[in-house]
């Protein structure tokens, strides 16, 4: 088994083996946070593409000062981001005053499995999906998201509240569309 600084060293190089290693090492791992921002399969596998693409180009750039593991899945959330950006302004934005307030009732997300979660939040509009992926899953504050996607902070906070509107909604019909299934039998 080679060393990760050896793959490293080996894409600086060039060497197509070193470069097929780091991508067999990585890419499940970045196709699944590439298609929490996309809304299929093939936008996904483009967008993993070009982040590679761009990992293999910048890797002498790579300080060692992080993990790989997270170089990497910063410059697919930053392709993916790039892919979305002009999307973004296709659809509508809401205002934070015009969302109502949370009922409060609980998401048992546990429940579901992995491909379950990611058609919830792929089936979101795309502004809620990327906002609630950058501040839920990424750990993004609404304030750099502002930035990063040029918009403002009050419209991060709008966007996320209502990604989170909507997964309760989808959530409470699949629960009860199981409940009544269940009921049938």
């Amino acid at each position: 088994m080679v060393d990760e600084s050896q793959i490293i060293s080996g894409c600086i190089k060039g060497d197509r083996k070193a470069q097929e290693q780091l991508f067999i090492n990585y890419s499940k791992r970045m196709m699944v946070i590439s298609m929490r921002y996309t809304k299929g399969i093939q936008e996904a596998e483009d967008v993993l593409q070009e982040a590679f693409i761009k990992v293999f180009k910048h890797i002498k750039n790579f300080k060692q000062d992080s993990s790989l593991y997270y170089w990497i899945k910063k410059i697919v959330v930053n392709t993916a981001l790039n892919s979305q950006r002009s999307k973004l302004y296709l659809y509508p934005m809401v205002d934070a005053d015009s969302l109502k307030e949370s009922s409060g009732i609980d998401c048992h997300l546990s429940d579901y499995a992995l491909n379950d979660l990611l058609d919830l939040i792929q089936s979101l509009p795309t502004g809620c999906q990327v906002i609630f992926n950058l501040y839920a899953i990424e750990g993004y504050k609404h304030h750099e998201i502002a930035k990063m996607l040029d918009i403002s902070e009050g419209t991060s906070k709008s966007q996320y509240a209502r990604a989170r509107s909507l997964l309760q909604e989808k959530i409470r019909k699949n629960e009860q569309m199981s409940y009544e299934k269940y009921q049938r039998k």
